[in-house]
């Protein structure tokens, strides 16, 4: 849970800094949150969160 919710930070950090250097527009920005909110709900969630922990217990390792 903890990790979930740094990376939702993170990931919405680097969108507002996306959105204020204007490389990324307004509608895009929808576009990619409504994708990953959708994403989400279906079964490729549970591969995601154990492939996202497995980066972030590697990179822990270094």
């Amino acid at each position: 849970m903890v990790v979930t919710v740094s990376l939702v930070a993170l990931f919405g950090l680097v969108l507002f800094f996306l959105l204020r250097s204007n490389s990324l527009g307004y509608g895009s920005a929808f576009i990619a949150v409504m994708f990953g909110f959708f994403l989400a709900s279906t079964g490729a969630s549970g591969p995601i969160n154990e492939l996202a922990t497995a980066v972030i217990d590697a990179v822990g390792e270094l």
